[in-house]
């Protein structure tokens, strides 16, 4: 609730400068991947302008810069290696970005590293001018979509292993996450096909149909999530708890037997289908996801906001308003005030009883 001058000790700043660089002190969230990489982009992206001097900056640092520190969430990739396998945790086992809080505790920044300092107005305008918006919501629209393909994979071949695949309610909601599917495959095809201008003959991806998908995406991920969760159900949960129960002769039989599939699913097949989508949606690594989807591209209400702040920026706001004030002019109390249409004056009992009286 307060603006980054009054959480210095909090917000990325600077402390002093110095003939070697900037000394940059603070905290950035989050930073995903941030433990895997060798350097990091530092810039300001948010609700919130910079106003001040110390706080206008852009750089990059190195991940063994002397200061910088990340402060990790659990490792699913680990929990997976100690207590499952890839047959248990396919997924969390190699795909895990292990989201960091990365702080910097008086860091150097090297003058050459530095993009943009003291600079207020070109540090907030850096991600609407540079081209950053359209470019990423390009990638995450066609990311989100092919992730869409994955799911509805999985959640096709579900319902074929519990044997529900021929109720009308449950191909009622596959053929909404195939919807939600085709809606991230359209609005991709239609920022590249349909680009808009940029600088010295350079264009973007449509930023309309980019700032759709941030929308979207928010509201479709939970969804897909939710409809999975509704018609797989309790399949997602009665299994074996790991891989090495297949290979226990004493086990063995009772698998085979009771957690077998619908449509010629053997146990096996059907154990290892539903922990790839278990751990697609519902495990700890599943739950990230859901939670990155909301908030991927921003702030719930941020993310709509800035579909109106740019329909008003680009004019296009002004052109909505003109299409419904044609509308408007086309009519007044006396009827229509256009060529093309015909007042009903020969056949309107109203007009023709108030003009009597008149």
């Amino acid at each position: 609730n307060r603006s980054p001058d009054e959480v210095r000790d909090v917000y990325m700043h600077v402390e002093r400068e110095t003939d070697a660089g900037l000394i940059v002190s603070g905290a950035k969230v989050v930073a995903t991947g941030s433990a895997l990489t060798h350097y990091n982009f530092i810039a300001h992206y948010g609700p919130l302008p910079i106003k001040s001097k110390e706080f206008a900056l852009i750089f990059i640092v190195p991940m063994d810069a002397p200061g910088v520190k990340l402060i990790a969430r659990p490792s699913y990739e680990m929990a997976a290696e100690v207590m499952g396998s890839p047959f248990d945790y396919p997924l969390s086992s190699r795909l895990d970005e292990n989201d960091s809080v990365m702080v910097f505790d008086q860091v150097l920044i090297p003058w050459e590293n530095v993009f943009v300092y003291g600079d207020v107005e070109k540090v907030n305008a850096f991600f609407p001018l540079s081209g950053f918006i359209p470019r990423f919501t390009f990638h995450g629209c066609t990311r989100m979509a092919v992730k869409l393909d994955f799911i509805a994979g999985l959640f096709l071949k579900a319902i074929d292993a519990t044997g529900a695949k021929d109720f009308r309610g449950v191909q009622a909601r596959v053929g909404e996450v195939l919807a939600w599917r085709n809606l991230f495959w359209a609005i991709s095809d239609a920022m590249a096909r349909t680009p808009i201008p940029w600088n010295e003959g350079a264009v973007l991806p449509n930023l309309d149909y980019g700032l759709a998908y941030r929308v979207f995406a928010t509201v479709a991920y939970p969804r897909i999530k939710e409809l999975i969760e509704n018609d797989v159900a309790s399949a997602l949960i009665y299994l074996n708890s790991h891989a090495v129960d297949f290979k226990t002769p004493e086990i063995r039989g009772y698998l085979d037997k009771y957690l077998r599939g619908s449509n010629g699913y053997s146990s096996l097949d059907r154990v290892k289908l539903m922990k790839l989508l278990w751990d697609a949606i519902g495990s700890e690594f599943g739950g990230r996801h859901e939670l990155y989807e909301r908030n991927y591209a921003g702030n719930h209400e941020n993310i709509r906001l800035e579909v109106l702040l740019t329909a008003m920026a680009t004019g296009a706001a002004d052109r909505y308003k003109g299409f419904a004030d044609q509308c408007l002019n086309e009519y007044d109390l006396d009827g229509w005030t256009v060529p093309d249409l015909i007042n009903p004056d020969d056949v309107n009992i109203v007009m023709q009883r108030f003009g009597a009286r008149q």
